[in-house]
């Protein structure tokens, strides 16, 4: 296959790393009434700054553009899988091969044959593909702009400068722990020094190996989830401290650092947080039966609350297995919540949140991207290929396998 040089093209992350302003969470704020996709000419009228597209796919209705996207499917065969992470909207996820969160796509991606892998979610879900994927496969992001801001908010640098000085400052063994949700940059620092990556499926697993290994963890870059995975596993919140990178020495006392067993990276899943006691409270009051289920990326206090908590995967198992009648409040992304509800009618399956704001990043991976980087295949180009350099998909791949033993 050829490689298309566009303008409009960019192949490398740290050049297109865009904010999510507050403009453009604003703008797909909603109450959960109307969902439809909109023409991305509509979307980019609203205010939001995706990756440039050529203008023909700007104002193709989502009709036309799911026609489209079958008709080049069937066209490439088997040639081409097409994954699909759960919080993708419904016009993305129903062209979708293979369904999953983080930890089930990051399995599946290493199992397929296909020539290309065109995954439908998040850069480091795509980069992870991408190291799990043979040489001779490629793997593309529909729109290299759908990042993760949880991930931003763990750079390199940032977490690199804290490595060293913990290293330097403890004569504990610390082992570090990545989150899925996290550059491969991040998941090679913890290949490369007797680290380990984990999804919400397995972090408990991943922590309990990671103390096997050493006597502190620096859990990377969700504190929620680092902080109610330890509170699990037995570890008393006063021997744990949050690593704020914008302060001198992550802002943590020596005593404090000495005395603690889990060092947590201060960042957070702008979803999940959204999420309340206040929430769950007129939930129960509405209905003192209803079941609230929440993903561990929420905080510590509605984790607390909740009657059951878990993986997206996990979510998905437990309404499954609901007997009919019942009402399941959940607290996660709310295209996944939307499509548990359609998909069993005879459960009374709600989100927690009324106001709803699917994940901004995720979001942005829309239809007419799918088929224009579709079309570059049937046309002999790869558009939107995701790269990671040897050097780090060497120590990346170490910690992600890792995982995958556990």
């Amino acid at each position: 296959m050829k490689y298309l040089n566009l303008g409009c093209i960019i192949y490398n992350k740290m050049t297109l790393n865009i904010p999510i302003t507050e403009l453009e969470q604003s703008a797909f704020c909603q109450d959960g009434s109307n969902f439809r996709t909109k023409t991305l000419e509509e979307e980019f009228n609203s205010g939001v700054r995706w990756q440039r597209i050529p203008a023909r796919y700007l104002r193709i209705p989502v009709d036309e553009l799911n026609g489209a996207i079958k008709e080049a499917k069937a066209l490439l065969g088997d040639k081409v899988v097409v994954l699909g992470h759960h919080y993708q909207r419904e016009d993305v996820i129903e062209h979708s091969d293979l369904q999953g969160d983080s930890y089930l796509l990051s399995k599946l991606a290493s199992e397929q044959s296909a020539e290309v892998i065109i995954f439908c979610g998040v850069h480091f879900m795509a980069e992870t593909a991408e190291i799990l994927s043979s040489s001779s496969q490629r793997v593309i992001l529909p729109n290299m702009a759908a990042g993760c801001s949880m991930a931003d908010m763990a750079s390199t640098k940032q977490v690199e400068d804290c490595w060293d000085y913990l290293s330097k400052k403890l004569k504990t063994i610390i082992t570090p722990v990545s989150y899925m949700n996290s550059t491969a940059d991040i998941k090679a620092l913890c290949g490369q020094n007797n680290g380990i990556v984990c999804t919400s499926s397995n972090a408990g697993q991943a922590l309990s190996w990671a103390f096997d290994h050493g006597e502190k963890v620096l859990f990377i870059p969700d504190q929620h989830l680092g902080r109610n995975t330890a509170i699990d596993y037995g570890i008393p919140e006063d021997e744990m401290v949050i690593w704020d990178p914008y302060k001198v020495d992550g802002g943590i006392s020596d005593y404090d650092l000495d005395r603690a067993k889990m060092i947590l990276w201060k960042g957070h899943c702008s979803v999940h947080t959204r999420f309340s006691v206040n929430q769950i409270n007129l939930a129960r009051a509405k209905n003192k039966k209803v079941n609230i289920l929440v993903h561990p990326e929420c905080t510590n206090d509605v984790v607390s609350m909740a009657d059951y908590v878990g993986s997206t995967e996990y979510i998905k198992q437990m309404v499954h297995n609901a007997p009919n009648g019942s009402s399941w409040a959940i607290g996660t992304e709310i295209n996944l919540v939307k499509r548990l509800a359609h998909t069993y009618p005879e459960k009374n399956v709600f989100c927690l949140d009324e106001m709803v704001c699917p994940c901004a990043t995720m979001y942005r991976v829309h239809p007419a991207y799918l088929l224009w980087v579709l079309e570059g295949l049937l046309a002999g180009y790869v558009i939107n290929q995701i790269k990671v350099k040897d050097s780090i998909q060497l120590y990346s791949k170490i910690a992600l396998e890792r995982m995958l033993e556990l």
